[in-house]
Order: C-alpha cells, then sequence, then structure tokens
C-alpha cells in the first residue's frame, strides 16, 4: 500500500509517499481501508516534534480516518467486512490507504455521512470537551452560548448542554438535513 512517511522531523516537505507492507488485523483489530483521513493541527506538531505525544521516526502522521472495513481479527464483535466506520489509533497512522485499528477505537458512520466529513470530529470534539470541562469549568445550571453554530447532523451542541445538564444558545444555527 502507499503512505505518508516522516521519515525525520521537520516540516511538510520532508514527508514521502512510500510503499509500505499491508496492516493485518490482529486480535481486536480490524482494517480499515482508508477513503479520507483528518488533516489538522496536531499533525504538524507531530511531524516537528512539538507535540505532547512523541512519534518515533519514522512513522505515518494521521490520527483519525474513515473508510471501509477490509478484514477482522479474532475476538472482533458488531463489525462486518464492508462496514463504513470512523476511527484510528490516535495520533499516527491515517496517512496511508490501509490501517489496523483496535475495534474499541471505530465506530459505524451513520447512514449518508460521506468519509471526509466525518474525520476530524474525534479532534475537535475531544478540544471542544476539552475547553468546556476543564478550561471553562462549565457547571450545572449554567448557559453554553456557540456562535456561529452549524447542523450538519453532528453538531454537538446538544449532546454537550445535555451532558452538563446546562442551557444551550446555538447562535447563527443553520440546519443542513440529508
Amino acid at each position: 500500500m502507499k503512505a505518508i512517511i516522516c521519515p525525520e522531523f521537520g516540516p511538510p516537505e520532508n514527508l514521502r509517499l512510500e510503499t509500505v507492507d499491508d496492516p493485518v488485523a490482529g486480535p481486536g483489530e480490524v482494517v480499515v481501508d482508508v477513503k479520507a483521513s483528518a488533516v489538522i493541527y496536531p499533525d504538524t506538531l507531530i511531524i516537528h516534534d512539538r507535540y505532547q505525544y512523541k512519534a518515533q521516526p519514522p512513522f505515518i502522521p494521521g490520527g483519525e480516518v474513515a473508510g471501509v472495513i477490509s478484514a477482522i481479527g479474532e475476538g472482533v464483535e458488531g463489525f462486518a467486512v464492508g462496514d463504513d466506520v470512523v476511527g484510528g489509533i490516535g495520533t499516527i497512522g491515517g496517512f496511508a490507504e490501509k490501517q489496523a485499528i483496535p475495534a474499541a477505537r471505530v465506530r459505524p458512520l451513520p447512514e449518508g455521512l460521506p468519509h471526509a466529513e466525518a474525520t476530524g470530529l474525534g479532534y475537535a470534539y475531544g478540544t471542544g470537551y476539552y475547553g468546556l470541562k476543564f478550561r471553562g469549568d462549565l457547571a450545572e445550571g449554567e448557559t453554553l452560548l456557540v456562535t456561529g453554530a452549524r447542523l450538519h447532523g453532528l453538531f454537538e451542541g446538544p449532546a454537550w448542554a445535555t451532558a452538563f445538564r446546562v442551557h444551550l444558545i446555538a447562535a447563527g444555527l443553520i440546519v443542513v438535513l440529508w
């Protein structure tokens, strides 16, 4: 398979497209044929060795992918070959045509959601949750204002409002249903 390799820390110009061995689904893993991979700010930090997670070169950058399961390892339940999923191993491995991922780290893609639009959600929502919980100290009964909110079937404001037991104001809400 083809993969983007970071042979040494530095700028994106150092990345190389190489042919590497296909991953094999180990126990508890699935292999995903990658259709889309998120490209996010932490990827840039990781290839420069400026992120809290320290990858060891050479490595394949990219933390979150969406695609189709092509192989299932021993002990995996709830998934089948051909399932559309989103997931990743955390911070590396996603900039490749295939990725072996622990089954516990993949989620089914909602019907109709394109692969490319599903990637990056874990990082985006994880960052939002961290900001609300640990930096903003959002408490029960408070009001959460989300500016420039858009709903593509994935806007998490209502879920956060429920989880934190707060009131939600979504300003600039545009609803797009598919």
